[in-house]
């Protein structure tokens, strides 16, 4: 489907909106969210609408010179703020692609790129300042380099960024290491792992822990640092590796030494009779806090709701629900995008740096698989009275 189709078949839940709102979030950096832990306040998101894609981000079609950094196909692209950047880390990405082709495939591969921007105006597309790290000839360079084994599950095919988060000036990547591709949505790891850098992405360190087991239930996460009982932490919003399972939830003190600490993590295990979260140092102790076939997912506090939402793509459909608190209760899956318009779809990532009128429009990535590279969405939080 050609880009000009994609747009005409756009979906708008209701007529189109009126003046651009006014002031941007991405102005100032987003404040951290308190963790409150009432779980009887009512859901008020009642749907959303004004669905608009705004702009291809990569590719030869796209509004930014993604050749001149060798990257001619692409996927994911979470974000990550720290002072007045904000980070993209992309998947698999190809410097040569035949036009016709689909998915990750391709000539000049490396496992993960990122780009970067200061542009504080999400309504007409993210302009990048730059590829980081790059080398000499402008190319994007992996963060962490997968090996590029055999696809048959004895090795390591790529590493995948699922996300990142900042603790101070120190940048974090979570990466999954992929062993096998399988069918559709179904992927086997070796285990997640994280990797840092120390100077604003220019280089990267792998770490030899954390790591979580490649069939654990922490392989692919949504981090956000929210304010616990007047300490801050990272919450992980966690799902296995592939798109067919339920969402965990983990955290660990916001430092650097917690972590890089492997005993510094706790998973949530439900609650106690006055309903407040018990937190566990095993992890086999994690109890789910959303079921379902979660495909990559996004999780961040919307000041406009005063809720928690959360964006994933589950049977090729990109959805929105919002939780009471971070391990919910959790609403019912609401349509975000949807695959009849945009086939191919998936990881719908949110950034709160990228909201309007107080967070009543949001702005978000989104992959197609066909032309695979990364596009810019807007769309409308509908709230309840």
């Amino acid at each position: 489907m050609s880009l000009e189709s994609r747009r005409a078949r756009r979906i708008v839940a209701v007529a189109a909106s009126g003046p651009l709102l006014a002031v941007l979030a991405a102005c100032a950096g987003p404040a951290i969210p308190a963790v409150d832990t009432e779980q009887d306040k009512p859901f008020v998101l009642s749907g959303v609408s004004n669905l608009t894609e705004i702009a291809q981000l990569t590719g030869p079609d796209g509004m930014n010179d993604t050749a001149a950094a060798a990257v001619a196909g692409t996927d994911l692209g979470s974000m990550t703020n720290i002072g007045d950047r904000t980070y993209f880390f992309f998947g698999d990405t190809f410097g040569e692609r035949d036009p016709e082709s689909t998915g990750g495939q391709g000539g000049i591969w490396r496992s993960n790129v990122s780009a970067w921007t200061t542009d504080g105006d999400p309504s007409d597309g993210i302009t990048f300042d730059g590829w980081i790290p790059a080398d000499e000839l402008g190319w994007a360079q992996a963060l962490v380099e997968g090996e590029h084994d055999a696809n048959d599950g004895t090795g390591e095919v790529t590493k995948i960024p699922t996300h990142g988060f900042a603790v101070g000036e120190t940048l974090y990547i979570s990466y999954m290491s992929v062993s096998r591709w399988g069918e559709p949505g179904a992927w086997d790891a070796n285990y997640a792992g994280m990797a840092k850098s120390t100077d604003r992405g220019e280089t990267w360190t792998p770490l030899e822990e954390p790591r979580w087991p490649g069939d654990s239930n922490f392989i692919q996460v949504a981090p956000v640092i929210v304010s616990d009982g007047g300490e801050d932490y990272v919450y992980f919003w966690s799902i296995p590796s592939g798109r067919f399972g339920g969402v965990a939830l983990m955290r660990v003190p916001a430092t650097e030494d917690a972590v890089e600490d492997p005993d510094a993590y706790t998973y949530f295990a439900g609650t106690d009779a006055s309903g407040r979260p018990r937190w566990d140092a095993d992890m086999d102790a994690a109890e789910l806090v959303v079921d379902g076939t979660i495909g990559e997912l996004s999780v961040m506090w919307s000041e406009y709701l005063e809720r928690w939402i959360m964006t994933y793509s589950d049977g090729g459909d990109a959805y929105i629900r919002e939780g009471i608190t971070p391990w919910g209760p959790w609403g019912e899956p609401m349509l975000l995008v949807s695959s009849a318009d945009y086939p191919g779809l998936y990881s719908p990532y949110m950034n709160p740096r990228y909201m309007e009128g107080g967070g009543a429009r949001f702005y978000f990535t989104l992959s197609l698989w066909g032309p695979y590279n990364v596009f810019w969405f807007s769309a409308d939080l509908e709230r309840s009275s």
